[in-house]
């Protein structure tokens, strides 16, 4: 146990739940640290699996989850956009216990995907649907197209989520519109969002 992590399991409505958590990961050997302010599962430098919280429930998240068999069906797909992670949700203690074998099965999985070196094959940029509000843009701005071509593939496809996620036109081009200044800049939406919560 870290105990720069104990803080953790004495918060929230979780504490019980965590606590059983954490037993069950540490009893299969990984080292626990902290990272994104959550209990995270390292074998050597790679992540394994991290316990979070939400309202509703609290949850381990696998880290290449879609690697994992998933045989007895409990690991989730948070949303269609996510693409590696899986969880295992949780709303009460029982639940964990009735399936500690299966967590433990998940986790020692995941360990032997790690050790064996497999990647989660991601989808690229160039997959993902480019809303048409935004398609236009590119079409008849070239410096915006090369801004945005010229950004990594990560940053590309968090544009391309946001600009498609609205089911109204008018708010899409909201969106595009808004975006541009940060895209000829070379700045990613995720990038906007962690300097506006350091103000």
């Amino acid at each position: 146990m870290n105990p720069k992590v104990d803080f953790y399991f004495t918060k929230g409505q979780w504490q019980k739940e965590t606590e059983l958590l954490r037993k069950i990961i540490l009893d299969c050997g990984l080292t626990e640290e902290l990272k994104w302010g959550c209990p995270c599962y390292t074998l050597g430098k790679s992540n394994i699996v991290l316990i979070h919280v939400f309202k509703e429930y609290c949850a381990l998240l696998f880290f290449k989850g879609a690697l994992l068999s998933n045989a007895n069906g409990i690991l989730i797909q948070q949303t269609e956009n996510v693409q590696a992670a899986r969880q295992i949700r949780f709303t009460n203690a029982k639940e964990i216990t009735k399936i500690k074998a299966d967590i433990k099965a998940c986790i020692y999985e995941a360990v032997e995907i790690e050790k064996a070196g497999l990647k989660v094959p991601m989808k690229k940029a160039t997959e993902f649907a480019i809303a048409e509000e935004f398609a236009k843009k590119l079409n008849i701005n070239a410096a915006l197209k090369k801004a945005f071509y010229a950004l990594t593939p990560g940053r590309q496809r968090a544009y391309l989520l946001h600009f498609s996620q609205p089911k109204q036109s008018q708010t899409r081009e909201s969106r595009v519109e808004k975006s541009i200044p940060q895209i000829l800049k070379g700045i990613g939406l995720n990038d906007m969002n962690q300097s506006n919560k350091m103000r």
